[in-house]
């Protein structure tokens, strides 16, 4: 699957990495997201991440408009899991958006 509409997140040692904004949106979901990571404690850096460096990372996660913050299962030959930063981050910003949204259905 693509996601040329979303932004990618890794998970190493307890420790969120996500690429620099320099080239592509820096979309509001990933601002929401680390936000609600650095509510949590949790240190985020963002820099150039290598395709060879996907065996060390723990956690992946994609963030967008329409994924919201979905978890990602594989990149090729590289396997992740649904670890605890990557849950409690998808419920947080569920429970973030989720009154929103009704709120916006209901007017």
């Amino acid at each position: 699957a693509e996601a040329t509409g979303a932004n990618i997140f890794f998970v190493q040692n307890g420790v969120l990495h996500t690429p620099l904004p320099d080239c592509f949106l820096n979309g509001i979901t990933r601002r929401t997201v680390i936000g609600l990571a650095k509510q949590r404690g949790l240190k985020v850096i963002e820099r150039a991440i290598m395709p060879e460096e996907l065996s060390e990372f723990s956690e992946c996660f994609i963030t967008g408009t329409a994924a919201e913050v979905m978890p990602v299962a594989e990149i090729g030959q590289h396997k992740f899991v649904v670890g605890d930063i990557t849950r409690n981050l998808m419920d947080d910003y569920s429970a973030l958006v989720r009154p929103a949204k009704a709120v916006a259905a209901a007017g």
